[in-house]
């Protein structure tokens, strides 16, 4: 069965990431996250990255808050999907997550992105595209 990965930027996407890990365990897949490994220090990606990678998980929920790069960064390194959640956790220009969704709508890997702080659209769609791989 699918294993989905989990990751966010910062401490303060932690809320919307774990709103759609939760979703997901509770409608039957695993998870492996990785909180806290965004652009700030991007050297604490690699490991979490490379364990997801070696464990063959195909779909990526990453939410980023901020300049929300983290998602393309995750999807030009991965074959999986990416699903990136802006998370309103910026401010000054581009507060509120607009920012976030905007550097994401743009991102140049290729990424699905939901909402802002739509931890639970990004659970339901990761699931989605799970029960299509597992078929």
């Amino acid at each position: 069965k699918t294993v989905i990965g989990v990751i966010t930027a910062g401490t303060s996407d932690i809320p919307v990431a774990e709103e759609a890990r939760i979703i997901i365990e509770e409608l039957g897949f695993r998870t492996i996250k990785a909180y806290d490994v965004g652009v700030a220090g991007l050297h604490r990606l690699l490991d979490p990255l490379r364990e997801m990678i070696e464990r063959d998980v195909k779909i990526f929920v990453v939410a980023a808050g901020r300049e929300g790069t983290l998602p393309g960064l995750v999807a030009s390194m991965v074959d999986g999907v990416v699903i990136g959640v802006p998370v309103s956790t910026g401010y000054g220009y581009g507060g509120k997550g607009v920012a976030a969704l905007k550097s994401m709508l743009q991102s140049c890997a290729s990424i699905a992105v939901v909402n802002i702080d739509a931890g639970f659209v990004a659970g339901v769609l990761a699931v989605k595209i799970a029960k299509i791989i597992d078929v």
